[in-house]
């Protein structure tokens, strides 16, 4: 029996896409509407009965996050002494998880890797390593608030401090409390980039800057485009990975507007790397806009060569660049994230002898000090057993 023809006589095949691919029909075509599959609506638990627009909807995901703990503990199913040392975790580091990622969680696995990224530990106040609040020192090189000045040719704007998900590992754990950054602030941002001739590169990141409002957004790229010696900007967010719906035509025609603009995303597992958010890179990468990778090192979610291969194998299908691997910061409420450095190293460096180099991103750790980011690798060519 010959396979079924799609409108406009294409055969419709009925091999199943690789776990990776996407195919030309999720692509958004005008008119057409995206119809989930049986197995799709039973993954994501208390919302399958979700209708398939209000879950492709970014809104809607935003305002059906999972926020407060009794919701929590209505999904999680945790024994109560849990939910009461979860309960002293979330007075100092607040939560907020998107339905599309608590769907891809196995929830009564406590080492899942997407539920370790996302729902508070009681270990983000009972272990410590002697993490510090600011890790790199950030507050230092601020000449005004939000603003990072540490190297001479580019700054780092916080233009927020809101996510969209509050993950576990962030460095800036100590901003989350302190909601949006005012549009004075903004403005002052760019009075200052304006004043520096030096700086010919602006990150723009957060929190993440794709909760700020689209309009405002372009306004502030807008105006650090106009500004003669800014040569290019860069935009930090972790959107593909735990909103991806939000990446709609819509905004990514506004992104394209400031080219040269590079977007730099953090896919830390290969569970991460699912249609939806496949769809949301093509569409940058369709728009001129390059992607690249920065993974942070995680005990129990990628410290495994296994892990991590799969993971920067799936980023290369999906015209990700893998660039770098970030040990975790000694940021206080993320110790038990930490990997040893000698583990990393070692990890990284059976990576690198039997994976593209494509995929291979830089391995390194953070220095604060304004000292940069310290390359963490072993030197090969004096290790005998590689000579032999």
């Amino acid at each position: 029996m010959p396979a079924p023809r799609l409108q406009g006589g294409l055969r419709l095949c009925r091999r199943p896409l690789p776990r990776y691919a996407v195919s030309d029909m999720e692509l958004g075509t005008k008119g057409e509407r995206k119809i989930a599959t049986t197995d799709e609506k039973s993954n994501r638990g208390p919302w399958r009965d979700v209708d398939e627009a209000d879950w492709q909807d970014w809104r809607w995901q935003l305002r059906n996050r999972v926020r407060t703990e009794k919701l929590l503990n209505e999904l999680l199913k945790d024994a109560p002494e849990i939910s009461r040392l979860r309960r002293a975790v979330v007075r100092t580091y607040p939560f907020a998880v998107t339905p599309y990622y608590f769907s891809l969680m196995k929830t009564q696995d406590a080492g899942d890797p997407i539920r370790l990224q996302c729902i508070p530990d009681p270990r983000e106040i009972t272990f410590s390593l002697g993490g510090v609040e600011d890790p790199l020192e950030e507050g230092r090189d601020m000449p005004l608030p939000g603003l990072i000045h540490r190297y001479a040719d580019r700054c780092l704007a916080m233009v927020t401090h809101t996510c969209m998900m509050y993950c576990r590992h962030c460095n800036r754990k100590r901003f989350w409390k302190a909601g949006k950054a005012e549009k004075a602030r903004l403005g002052a941002m760019i009075d200052y980039v304006a004043a520096t001739p030096g700086i010919r590169e602006v990150i723009v990141s957060g929190g993440d800057p794709l909760t700020l409002p689209e309009p405002v957004l372009d306004s502030f790229l807008g105006a650090l485009r106009a500004i003669p010696h800014v040569e290019v900007l860069r935009l930090g967010s972790r959107v593909p990975v735990v909103l991806p719906m939000r990446i709609t035509p819509s905004l990514v025609r506004m992104l394209r507007k400031h080219r040269p603009l590079w977007f730099n995303t953090q896919f830390n597992s290969p569970r991460e790397l699912t249609k939806e958010a496949a769809l949301a890179c093509r569409r940058l990468v369709d728009a001129g806009i390059p992607l690249s990778n920065q993974s942070v090192l995680l005990r129990g979610v990628n410290d495994t060569c296994e892990t991590m291969r799969e993971l920067l194998y799936g980023l290369q299908r999906i015209s990700v660049r893998p660039y770098y691997l970030f040990a975790c910061d000694p940021v206080r409420g993320a110790d038990h994230f930490r990997v040893d450095l000698w583990k990393g190293m070692e990890m990284m460096e059976r990576i690198s002898r039997s994976t593209s180099g494509l995929c291979v991103p830089r391995y390194v750790m953070d220095v604060p000090g304004g000292k940069g980011k310290m390359p963490l690798q072993t030197f090969s060519l004096l290790n005998d057993s590689f000579l032999s």
